[in-house]
């Protein structure tokens, strides 16, 4: 605490009890990053390069102090100088680099790569707007800017520049770091490229802006909208930017390290995280030739520097650029896919494994695949499907390539910066070391007696009072924190179901209409940004947001069921919800989602999940037990079968089950008439009715009845209390320590 005082003297002339909470976090920042320099290591041979699209790395103070050792004597200090680390943290602004899962993955792989003291680094891009900030005005998401980099931030300028030819402008960029600080070890950095050119001043109303103008735009926003040709070739523009700095600085690090370029995959590994970095593959063969190496020889060191995750078995989500975008964006890398192309063709005569297929499409997998080293799935279910349906031509080419590595969170962020009451409950229980070993949870179990599970009960009640208190203070919203508080947030799509929540809430409001009144109150709350141009999905959160303003306003209804929509959800606002939950959500459609991580983050804060056997839904079933968890509707292999045959008829289910039919009618109802926009409204159920492609329907019953009976479970407090603990005592395997340990053993191989 004196070394902030000295700053804080330093940087605004005046005691720590007369700065403002903005300047307090100023001068802890800064004095984080001072540390953090001095923990930077270049300790390591070979370095593990993570390159993704996203890092939805969340608020930094907090988590920075407790990886340092800091948290602890920094709240106490601030608290006698008469200020609260809670409304320090306030003045944080979020970093806006990431969308979902996919990011929040990545920030976790880059802690505990660090907290594990592994050499390692993210490679991504430095989005001035990120995604975009989500307000909702007439029951509608209206997409804003998201400006979150101010005039000092945890970005640190680097002396780094790289110049990156597109087909029809060259462009400079600008390397910025930020520290990522490991559990008591060393300091890895995530790498963010960006140019000094963007301009936020082209934005037009909301986030429109003109997508051609890529000087002003390129590093401008996350996923920007790419309904139109000019979105997807702006996508292209963004991502070989990110891979080109990338490439450059990767083959400089290692150059710098001693590598002789022909060695490189004893000084890298590339992981390239989903297939929005994919053409660093053609990239790195670029490079390797412009600086003297054989063609064939660059094609065999990047085969054995990168390897590929695969996050996804939604073919929209893997991507395929027509050739005439890349000739136009990247001429220069065409002849080299070209050429990879031919050689595939050439050794496999399936035309289904061409990187570039009858259409003139480019198969950004394909690639990675075919010239990669290490093809991975992210939950045991996820990684079974790729090789037996999704990839099964490459999993029969290539099985060594195939491997499993499910996904994990960090516990340091997730349970001892989310939930200090849990955390300290846990650490007096059965120690400190579940900090670092996180499969020394498994001790919990051993907890059952009435009043440490009492004790349990109560930390969940205080984490429902404080979410009570945040719902009220920022969207003014008032809920019941004795009520079950019932949970799904993630991102809006249609295989996530949200529409099959609201369809059950539906049928209960209509319930309690009827006289029927649940035993305990029920506060059912989303959380979800939608894609702007993703119609469905806008309309699923138009639906929601009806139903908030439904059940809140009846005064019949509103003491036993309320309806919240959280309003710009995030990682701030997940790191509220997760340790109030007490069901968590998570109903994808069996086969749809690669794994999930808020499931497990629930998992560790003591919810219990509400969920089919999707992702790493599969794997906690197994650590659980059935007793603990709700699991319903159809099982993958069914659901496969069901899209292979194209016998799923969603009329066929409207019009046999009269619950079905008096929920889905109730969207077009005069009540929600009343409320919403029948544009909307109608749209949505038409899609449920005639076509409903993620079969909502046809496990809506399944769903119905497992929700039931969680609701019933929960009136036994000390029954309910024990699943709480089962779910935490088992949710260690699940640590992104223990992914990252697996990652480094069987693909990084970084001690080697």
């Amino acid at each position: 605490m004196e070394n902030l005082m000295n700053l804080l003297k330093e940087q605004c002339g005046k005691d720590i009890a007369l700065c403002s909470n903005e300047e307090v976090y100023r001068g802890l920042m800064a004095m984080v990053q001072r540390e953090a320099v001095k923990r930077e290591s270049n300790e390591g041979k070979k370095k593990i390069y993570y390159i993704s699209a996203e890092f939805l790395i969340g608020k930094l103070l907090s988590n920075n102090l407790i990886n340092l050792g800091w948290y602890d004597e920094v709240r106490d200090g601030l608290a006698e100088a008469g200020k609260s680390l809670g409304e320090v943290e306030e003045a944080e602004t979020e970093p806006s680099l990431g969308n979902g899962g996919l990011g929040r993955l990545a920030a976790c792989f880059l802690d505990s790569m660090a907290s594990l003291g592994l050499n390692g680094a993210g490679i991504g891009l430095n989005y001035h707007l990120g995604l975009f900030k989500q307000e909702f005005a007439d029951r509608l998401q209206k997409e804003t800017p998201n400006p979150w980099i101010e005039e000092k931030s945890w970005l640190i300028p680097r002396d780094v520049s790289y110049s990156v030819q597109f087909g029809n402008m060259s462009v400079k960029s600008r390397l910025y770091d930020i520290a990522v600080t490991g559990y008591r070890n060393r300091t890895n950095w995530l790498h963010l490229f960006d140019i000094e050119s963007v301009d936020e001043k082209i934005l037009g109303e909301g986030i429109s802006f003109d997508k051609e103008d890529i000087a002003k735009n390129l590093t401008l926003f996350l996923y920007p909208d790419d309904s139109d040709e000019s979105g997807r070739k702006l996508r292209i523009y963004q991502q070989y930017f990110m891979v080109s700095n990338g490439a450059q600085l990767i083959l400089d690090e290692c150059v710098k390290r001693g590598c002789t370029l022909y060695d490189l995959p004893d000084y890298a590994v590339i992981q390239i995280n989903d297939t929005h970095p994919s053409m660093v593959i053609p990239e790195l063969i670029r490079l390797l030739v412009q600086r003297g190496i054989d063609f064939d020889e660059a094609v065999e060191i990047v085969r054995k520097t990168c390897a590929y995750t695969n996050h996804t078995i939604l073919a929209e989500a893997l991507e395929k650029w027509p050739i005439a975008y890349l000739k136009e964006v990247v001429p220069q890398l065409v002849p080299i896919i070209e050429i990879l192309d031919d050689r595939v063709r050439r050794q496999f005569k399936k035309t289904e494994v061409a990187i570039i297929d009858h259409d003139d499409l480019v198969h950004m997998a394909h690639m990675d695949i075919h010239y990669g080293f290490s093809v991975n799935g992210v939950a045991y279910l996820h990684t079974e499907i790729l090789k037996n349906t999704e990839l099964a031509d490459f999993y029969e080419l290539y099985p060594e390539k195939f491997n499993n590595k499910t996904n994990g969170i960090t516990f340091r962020r997730w349970l001892l910066h989310c939930n200090h009451p849990l955390a300290d409950f846990i650490t007096r229980k059965i120690g400190a070391s579940y900090k670092t070993d996180a499969d020394l949870l498994e001790k919990l179990g051993e907890l059952t007696d009435e009043n440490t599970l009492r004790e349990l009960l109560e930390i969940k009640h205080q984490n429902k009072l404080a979410l009570k208190r945040y719902l009220k203070e920022t969207q003014d919203i008032d809920v019941d924190e004795n009520s079950i508080f019932d949970i799904q947030i993630k991102r809006l799509h249609e295989y996530k179901r949200q529409q099959m929540n609201a369809l059950y809430v539906i049928h209960k409001y209509l319930e309690i209409k009827r006289g029927k009144i649940p035993s305990t109150p029920i506060t059912v709350i989303f959380g979800a940004k939608a894609a702007p141009a993703y119609k469905i999905a806008k309309d699923i959160i138009h639906l929601i947001l009806c139903l908030e303003k439904l059940t809140y306003e009846d005064p019949e209804v509103s003491p036993y069921l309320k309806v919240v929509m959280v309003e710009n959800y995030n990682v701030t606002k997940a790191e509220k919800l997760i340790p109030a939950c007490d069901i968590s959500q998570q109903i994808s459609l069996a086969s749809k989602e690669a794994s999930g991580t808020g499931n497990m983050k629930f998992m560790l804060n003591g919810a219990v999940t509400l969920g089919t056997m999707d992702g790493a839904n599969v794997e906690i079933a197994e650590l659980v037990g059935a007793d603990n968890i709700y699991i319903f509707g159809e099982s993958s292999e069914k659901v496969i079968g069901h899209y292979a045959k194209g016998d799923y008829v969603a009329k066929d289910y409207y019009e046999k089950n009269e619950e079905i039919k008096e929920a889905v009618d109730f969207i077009i109802g005069e009540e929600l008439m009343a409320i919403g926009h029948k544009d909307n409204l109608d749209r949505l159920y038409q899609e449920l009715v005639g076509k409903d492609w993620f079969m909502t329907l046809l496990d809506y019953q399944s769903y119905a009845k497992a929700r039931e009976q969680a609701y019933a479970d929960y009136e036994d407090r000390i029954g309910w209390a024990k699943k709480m603990m089962v779910n935490i005592s088992k949710a260690g395997f699940f640590s992104s320590d223990r992914t990252i340990r697996e990652y480094n053993r069987d693909i990084w191989k970084l001690g080697d």
